[in-house]
């Protein structure tokens, strides 16, 4: 069975959260503080966190932060109402979707549904189109095994979670073509993704952060100002 666990210093909300879910199918484990969200997360084998931002002993920001160093346990962030910094910052340290308070909780099971059906996808992916068992994309000292899920840089390893991989593979198993946000928006999160598409920014440098020697003039992941993002895989 799916386990939810949920997040929130409110313990009303927290009450009425649990509800739905439950109603759903879903096993739901609840926590009040940061603290007390890890040590859950640490002990049980949690699918997705609904996680509030603004939390007791650990923020949200923190506790995800550190969730993100030792899984890719999805997390919805929940928000201020409107506020942008917040939703971007979520974004930055990892959370794969935001949902801002109020909210309907049918919108947050449907944002559920699709956040587990996204990581679904990502832990059984399918190989970029054109791509062929096993095959491995090369560019210079970049090496990409799609069968195995691998990237080295100079014969070293590349420590990449499962949704920066899958856009460096889409951008890379196509050299030149230009990617728009949307596209990648439905390539790598899914055609079921509504939260904000600056997420693609967001990933687009981390992935150079990772693979780039000047993430600030990136060789291999280029930005065609006003149409998107595409491979340059000539460079050598």
């Amino acid at each position: 069975m799916t386990l939810i666990l949920i997040v929130d210093d409110e313990r009303s909300l927290v009450k009425g959260l649990k509800y739905s879910p439950e109603k759903e199918g879903y096993e739901v484990a609840t926590a009040y503080d940061g603290e007390e969200a890890l040590a859950v997360a640490a002990r049980m084998p949690v699918d997705l966190i609904v996680l509030d931002l603004m939390l007791p002993k650990l923020d949200g920001l923190e506790v995800c932060r550190r969730i993100r160093k030792e899984k890719n346990t999805p997390v919805i962030m929940l928000t201020a109402k409107g506020n942008d910094v917040d939703k971007i910052v979520g974004l930055e340290v990892g959370a794969d979707d935001y949902l801002a308070k109020p909210f309907n909780v049918r919108e947050l099971i449907a944002r559920i549904r699709a956040v587990l059906r996204r990581a679904a996808v990502s832990r059984h992916p399918a190989a970029p189109a054109g791509a062929s068992l096993g095959q491995e994309i090369t560019a210079g000292q970049l090496k990409i095994d799609l069968a195995r899920r691998q990237v080295t840089m100079a014969g070293l390893p590349v420590e990449l979670s499962a949704k920066e991989f899958d856009l460096l593979s889409v951008l890379a198993s196509r050299p030149g073509q230009i990617f728009t946000r949307d596209i990648l928006l439905e390539q790598v999160w899914g055609a079921g993704y509504f939260g904000d598409p600056r997420v693609v920014d967001v990933y687009i440098r981390r992935v150079r952060e990772k693979v780039e020697a000047d993430p600030s003039c990136p060789a291999w992941i280029l930005t065609k100002w006003g149409l998107g993002y595409y491979f340059e895989g000539l460079k050598q």
